[in-house]
């Protein structure tokens, strides 16, 4: 198991920006995002491979979040701009169950995702 910790949640007016960090206790691992808003499913958002080099959206964020991650200070980020109401949910974030190189297929749900911080509200006003 790897410990998560989200953090930067909050609420926001349509158009703002907010970056969510995860702190991690390690930095081998692919990383991810998801939310889940209430009474839906969860959902993928980004997830990015455990070097940084690619970094995989769902086409509703596409353009408006950014993934990245600093494996020196083992924390992963979303920097999310040009927010809309749809975007209000608990932003999850969640490490692979195994580290280092996973397919890409494994990346764009958190079915393969082993690890999972307790969440951040993000809340967006119209």
């Amino acid at each position: 198991q790897v410990q998560l910790v989200e953090s930067g949640g909050g609420l926001v007016q349509a158009g703002d920006s907010l970056r969510l960090s995860c702190t991690a206790s390690r930095s081998s691992y692919a990383m991810g995002w998801f939310r889940q808003a209430p009474g839906k499913e969860r959902e993928f958002v980004a997830t990015i491979n455990w070097g940084g080099g690619n970094t995989y959206y769902t086409d509703s964020v596409k353009g408006r979040f950014t993934i990245s991650r600093d494996n020196v200070k083992n924390t992963v980020y979303l920097q999310m701009n040009s927010l809309k109401p749809e975007d209000t949910a608990v932003y999850y974030c969640a490490a692979h169950r195994r580290p280092g190189d996973v397919p890409s297929g494994d990346l764009y749900s958190g079915r393969q995702f082993g690890s999972w911080g307790q969440g951040t509200q993000v809340t967006v006003s119209s």
